[in-house]
């Protein structure tokens, strides 16, 4: 039973309230109070749950976040530090697309040998807003039954908001439909690329240019990972800006085209990006789409796209492959989905969603291109996906031998 202030126990002498220094302010007025990490000031975007229990440092460096905060519904976020090698985005330099992060315990000190820094440093260095002590669940729950809020992170350290000038400003934050997000995240210019995947104990490896199938991979916000496996399925790779032309990934004379990850509204990020793709498309370039990079091409068929309440973040995701009859547990990050009933009869579905029946993949009955929803190379299986990689380079070689 609630008693009243008269009778509430007095405070243990000496007792001092803890004061919140960062606040995680709702557009609808709602404010949750924790404890500031990371950077000061403020943070503002799309709130959204991600439920992996590893791969918060690829997750807070993958550019799909940009414009958003994210919520870990796994609560010992930081137990294993951070280091300089799992980063996600191309530009390794202090910067994100995550705008915010949202954690349940107070970050304790890292244990793990790979580990060089504090994760509370790590967020400082590249500007990123945190909170802890924040009631996940509940922040979770809510965001299932009423979708993904917009949101202003606080952090100071002295405790000092104006809690209705930041509830204004939550409320006037625009809506994630119609963001073109992929500006600020794309590659300047255009670059080769041949890292390949980790192993134990050498770390990333490195593969000579010249000898593999030419992939030019525009990057919408593509992670690093996906270029690590494109090069070690055999792939000569040259990543070029989001705004490259047609005529300009033709002239690479490529024997493949890789369509990236990426933040935002679709619909919007297709204002320049259709149009190339369909013209790759038409020429029968060999073509592969993640996440990002599939939607486009659900658009460029004719297809749309439409926006989700809660999206789909997190490492336990189960897809089936038709094609296969197997189901996958796959990693995926995004809010928006191919709308299947819209695409054309040339267009099959390969992959569906598990927990909701939403698109996941589809391919072409008259071009040589696929593409899938979810993340092939995050392996949360733990390599489940990886075999979309092989099925990329055999579709290159069909075509090229087909050709000849």
């Amino acid at each position: 039973m609630l008693q009243d202030d008269a009778a509430a126990p007095a405070q243990p002498e000496g007792w001092a309230e803890p004061v919140a220094t960062a606040l995680l302010v709702l557009a609808d007025g709602t404010i949750l109070e924790g404890f500031g990490i990371g950077a000061t000031g403020e943070a503002a975007g799309e709130v959204c749950f991600n439920t992996a229990m590893t791969g918060y440092q690829e997750i807070l460096t993958d550019p799909s976040y940009a414009g958003q905060i994210v919520t870990f519904t796994f609560p010992h976020i930081g137990n294993v530090g951070t280091n300089d090698e799992d980063l996600e985005s191309l530009d390794a330099a202090p910067a994100s697309g995550v705008r915010g992060a949202v954690i349940a315990s107070a970050v304790t000190n890292p244990s793990n040998w790979r580990s060089s820094r504090h994760l509370d440093g790590w967020l400082k260095a590249r500007g990123i807003v945190g909170i802890t002590g924040v009631d996940t669940r509940a922040l979770t729950a809510l965001i299932r039954d009423r979708g993904m809020p917009n949101a202003i992170l606080a952090n100071d350290a002295q405790g000092r908001f104006d809690r209705a000038a930041l509830t204004a400003k939550a409320a006037a934050l625009p809506p994630m439909e119609g963001l073109d997000l992929v500006p600020p995240v794309t590659s300047r210019e255009s670059q080769a690329w041949g890292e390949t995947a980790w192993q134990h104990p050498a770390g990333y490896g490195s593969r000579a240019a010249g000898e593999g199938l030419k992939v030019v991979a525009i990057d919408y916000g593509v992670k690093r990972n996906i270029l690590r496996l494109l090069a070690k399925a055999g792939c000569d790779v040259t990543v070029v800006p989001a705004t490259a032309s047609a005529e300009e990934v033709l002239a690479l004379k490529p024997d493949g085209v890789f369509l990236s990850n990426g933040p935002g509204d679709p619909a919007a990020t297709g204002e320049y990006a259709v149009p190339v793709i369909r013209a790759l498309l038409d020429h029968k370039v060999p073509t592969f789409g993640i996440c990002l990079g599939h939607q486009l091409m659900g658009l460029a068929l004719g297809g749309r796209t439409v926006k989700m309440s809660q999206g789909h973040h997190g490492a336990n995701h189960p897809v089936k492959d038709h094609t296969t009859g197997k189901v996958e547990i796959v990693s995926m990050n995004h809010g928006f989905a191919v709308d299947p009933s819209s695409l054309p009869a040339n267009a099959v579905e390969t992959h569906v969603s598990l927990f909701d029946g939403s698109n996941c993949g589809l391919s072409l009955t008259d071009r040589p291109a696929f593409s899938v929803q979810h993340h092939p190379e995050a392996s949360p299986g733990p390599q489940d996906s990886h075999y979309l990689f092989d099925r990329f380079v055999s579709l290159m070689r069909e075509t090229k031998g087909s050709n000849a």
